[in-house]
């Protein structure tokens, strides 16, 4: 089943899905463990953080955007094998929904040229505050897509969180790259749109099938490109090429570890923090600290998304109240 098709238990956290991107799940009771779910959010923002910085560098020391996206994409798939091959279940990489998984490794392989674009085109703290928005683009993908009726508190975060965007953005000011802020925005935009397959996805697939099945359908296609993009590299390029991927496929596993302990709606929250790595890792490694205009516009996007995710997490209430009453 595609986007075409959702399940109406899709709609229960759609809008709470984590900035970056990650495996939508949400844990059994009995293996609830909230406190070690915020920790290692934490973590995982922090790692994500970190390859986003070596990101830049890369970008900066005339790497080629495909070229890092194969990097960050050839690691997984040889580790997930081992993975499953030492625990002797490799059966568990068995699907029957390859075209699911194809549209999926395409919608990915877009929003990550965005997402790392993003950071190249912007400063670390306002790419990733643009990132923040894909809870808002999720509110409104779910009134077209899956038809959820949307109440005033989401359409008011909604508002609340384009004001902010407009804030920082200053269209006609020329501090922010119009095409770097469109860029950031389209990124989130696919974050949203990629987690309603990751949700559909989920009702049959473990998480680490639907990662490695991603990069098993992205990494050829970005080898395509490998030919015409691709110059010798030294040392420290070779250094910053083994970062990004090394972070990514760890802060990939924090996140869906993170899900195992705790609902999204209560561990999104730890997300934000990765504000405060981006403004510090731009003031120390690139000599560069946010406007005014960042400082005003970041909050309204964060609290747009704390709403959101307060609101989902009311309305989940309900609905398990409603369903116990059944």
């Amino acid at each position: 089943m595609g986007i075409g098709r959702p399940q109406r238990n899709q709609q229960a956290c759609i809008a709470s899905l984590p900035p970056y991107g990650g495996q939508v799940q949400q844990p059994e009771a009995h293996t609830q463990r909230p406190l070690l779910a915020l920790l290692i959010r934490l973590g995982a923002a922090f790692v994500l953080s970190v390859m986003l910085v070596f990101v830049k560098l890369a970008g900066e020391s005339g790497i080629h955007l495909a070229e890092t996206l194969f990097w960050r994409q050839l690691p997984t798939v040889p580790l997930i094998l081992a993975w499953f091959a030492l625990r002797g279940s490799l059966s568990t990489l068995r699907s029957n929904r390859l075209g699911i998984h194809a549209r999926r490794a395409l919608y990915g392989l877009v929003g990550m040229f965005l997402n790392f674009g993003a950071v190249l085109l912007l400063p670390l703290a306002e790419a990733t505050t643009f990132g923040f928005t894909s809870a808002i683009w999720a509110v409104i993908l779910s009134a077209l897509i899956l038809k959820e009726r949307v109440g005033i508190y989401r359409w008011a975060a909604v508002l609340l969180g384009f004001v902010g965007v407009l804030v920082i953005a200053q269209p006609g000011d020329g501090h922010i790259p119009l095409v770097g802020a469109a860029v950031s925005l389209g990124a989130a935009f696919m974050i949203a749109l990629i987690s309603i397959q990751i949700r559909d996805l989920n009702r049959t697939e473990q998480p680490l099938t639907i990662v490695f099945y991603f990069s098993a359908f992205s990494t050829p296609v970005l080898a395509l490109a490998l030919p015409f993009v691709m110059t010798g590299h030294t040392p420290y390029q070779w250094g910053l090429l083994a970062g990004l991927a090394l972070f990514g496929l760890l802060g990939q596993l924090l996140l869906t570890a993170a899900l195992r302990f705790g609902a999204v709606a209560s561990v999104i929250v730890m997300d934000y923090s990765a504000l405060i790595w981006a403004t510090l890792f731009g003031w120390g490694i690139f000599d560069r600290l946010p406007p005014a205009t960042t400082w005003l516009g970041a909050p309204l996007i964060v609290a747009a998304g704390l709403i959101i995710a307060w609101r989902e997490h009311m309305l989940g209430k309900k609905r398990a109240a409603a369903v116990q009453e059944r």
